[in-house]
C-alpha cells in the first residue's frame, strides 16, 4: 500500500508531529540555506529579518559565488600538461620565452602560457636531389638523404622561422656546390665517398651561423646517375672503367703469383749450380786420387795395367748397351748378339739358383790380380779387333 494512499496520513513525510500538513520544502529556502552556509565558510554575516528582495540579492550573490568556485577549479586543472620523455616543452608567457620544461608533469597558466613540446631524440629524415652541373659541364641527378636530430630546443624554434626547411635550403645548396666542383667521373664512379664528407662539411659550415639547434647525425649518398638520354654511354663507360680495374688487379695479382715462383726457379738453378759445381770438383779430385793409385801400377807393370784400364772401360761401356756386333776374321758376315734377349732368358735360371756371376782372377808375378783366361781370350779378340 503506497504512502499517500487514503488510511495512511501516518505514513506521510510532508506531515508534521501535530499531524499538520506542510507540503514540498520551498527551493528558495533551500538554496537561501545554502547560501548562508557558503557565506559563513567566506567570512559572510547572515540576517534572519531580511525582506523577499533581500533574499533574491542574497541568492543571486550565493549563485555567483558558486559559478566562480567551479570556474575557478576548472581553470586550476586545466593548467596541469605532461611533457613526453623524449621532448622538451618551451614555454611562451604572453608569446615571450619564458623557458624550457624537462618531461613529466608540469603546470601553466592557461590563457596565459603556452607550452611548445620538442621532440628531441627522434632522428629524422631529409631528402635531396635534383639534376646539376658538374665540374667537366655535364649534368648528373643526385639523389642524397641526410638524417638530423634536435639538441638545442630554443635555438630550434626560435633562430629561424622554420628550421627544418632552411636545413633542407642548406641542404640543396651545400650538395650542389659540391657537385659543382667535381668531375662526373667521380661522382659516378670512385669519388662517391669524397662527395659524402665534402657535402657533410659543407653544410655543417652552412648551419653553424644559423644557430639552428640541430645536429647532422649521417649522411647517405644514395643514387647518381646521368639523364636517361646518355644513360646507355654513360653505362657503357662505366663498364669499361671497371673492366680496367679488373685487368689491373688481375696483372697485379698474376704479378705477385708468377714473381716468387721465379724466385724459387732461380734459387733453384742456383742450388743446382753450386751442387754442379761441387759434383764436378769432387769428380775431379777423385779422377785424380785414383790416377795417383793407379801410377804406380802403371810404372810397376804398364802392360798389364793398361790392359785392365782397357778391360774396364769396356765392360762399362757395353754394360750401357744391348746389343753387341761381332766381326769375326776371315769372314764376311758380322754377328749380332740379342744380349737383352739373352739376359732376360738367364735372369729366371740364375733366381732359381741363386747364383751371381764373379769373374776369376789369379795373382800374377807382381802380386796384382789379372783376368783368367777366358777374360785373356777376350782381350785378344779386343786387341785384334783394334789391330
Amino acid at each position: 500500500m503506497a504512502w499517500n494512499e487514503p488510511g495512511n496520513n501516518d505514513k506521510d513525510p510532508w506531515k508534521n508531529k501535530g499531524g499538520k500538513n506542510q507540503g514540498p520544502p520551498d527551493l528558495d529556502e533551500l538554496l537561501n540555506d545554502l547560501g548562508k552556509k557558503v557565506t559563513g565558510i567566506f567570512g559572510g554575516k547572515s540576517s534572519n529579518g531580511g525582506s523577499n528582495s533581500g533574499s533574491g540579492k542574497s541568492f543571486s550573490s550565493i549563485g555567483l559565488s558558486i559559478i566562480l568556485i567551479i570556474g575557478l577549479v576548472v581553470y586550476a586543472f586545466s593548467g596541469f600538461y605532461t611533457i613526453k620523455e623524449a621532448e622538451k616543452g618551451i614555454v611562451l608567457r604572453f608569446g615571450k620565452y619564458a623557458g624550457t620544461v624537462d618531461p613529466g608533469i608540469n603546470f601553466k597558466w592557461t590563457f596565459i602560457d603556452r607550452v611548445i613540446p620538442v621532440d628531441m631524440q627522434s632522428t629524422r629524415d631529409l631528402p635531396a636531389s635534383g639534376f646539376m652541373l658538374t665540374q667537366d659541364e655535364n649534368v648528373v641527378r643526385v639523389d642524397m638523404q641526410i638524417q638530423y636530430r634536435v639538441v638545442d630546443a630554443r635555438n630550434y624554434v626560435f633562430s629561424v622561422t622554420n628550421a627544418d626547411d632552411s636545413l633542407s635550403q642548406s641542404l640543396d645548396s651545400a650538395l650542389r656546390y659540391v657537385v659543382g666542383h667535381a668531375k662526373m667521373d667521380d661522382i659516378l664512379t670512385s669519388g662517391r665517398e669524397q662527395i659524402r664528407q665534402s657535402v657533410w662539411q659543407e653544410l655543417e659550415k652552412i648551419i653553424e651561423r644559423y644557430n639552428l639547434g640541430l645536429i647532422i647525425v649521417d649522411v647517405n649518398f644514395k643514387d647518381a646517375r646521368p639523364p636517361n638520354e646518355v644513360k646507355d654511354a654513360f653505362d657503357d663507360a662505366i663498364a669499361a672503367q671497371e673492366d680496367e680495374i679488373r685487368f689491373i688487379r688481375e696483372a697485379e695479382a698474376y704479378a705477385r703469383g708468377i714473381e716468387p715462383r721465379a724466385r724459387g726457379r732461380v734459387k733453384r738453378m742456383e742450388q743446382e749450380a753450386i751442387a754442379y759445381k761441387e759434383q764436378t770438383l769432387l769428380d775431379a779430385e777423385g779422377e785424380v786420387a785414383r790416377f795417383e793409385k793407379i801410377l804406380p801400377e802403371y810404372q810397376a807393370a804398364p802392360d798389364v795395367t793398361r790392359e785392365r784400364l782397357y778391360l774396364a772401360t769396356m765392360e762399362r761401356v757395353y754394360s750401357n748397351t744391348s746389343k753387341v756386333m761381332v766381326d769375326v776374321d776371315g769372314g764376311n758376315n758380322m754377328m749380332y748378339l740379342p744380349l737383352d734377349k739373352i739376359i732376360q732368358q738367364q735372369q729366371p735360371a740364375n733366381r732359381s739358383n741363386n747364383q751371381s756371376y764373379t769373374p776369376a782372377t789369379t795373382p800374377n808375378s807382381s802380386g796384382n790380380t789379372s783376368p783368367t783366361s777366358s777374360t785373356s781370350g777376350r782381350a785378344d779378340r779386343f786387341n785384334s779387333g783394334r789391330n
